[in-house]
């Protein structure tokens, strides 16, 4: 249903069986698996987004 709205990068918070929190404007954990593993989430997927430009 998210990506049908246009949302294809959010976080999503999950307690149990339950969703307690879509995050649409600040995915959460980037900078802990940023720093934890290397990683540049939001570079990469900067990245990917401009190399699908026209």
């Amino acid at each position: 249903m998210l990506r049908a709205k246009g949302l294809v990068f959010v976080g999503i918070d999950v307690i149990g069986d339950y969703l307690t929190e879509i995050n649409v404007t600040c995915p959460t954990c980037i900078r802990e698996l940023d720093a934890s593993e290397g990683l540049d989430i939001a570079g990469d997927y900067l990245d990917h987004l401009t190399s699908r430009l026209p």
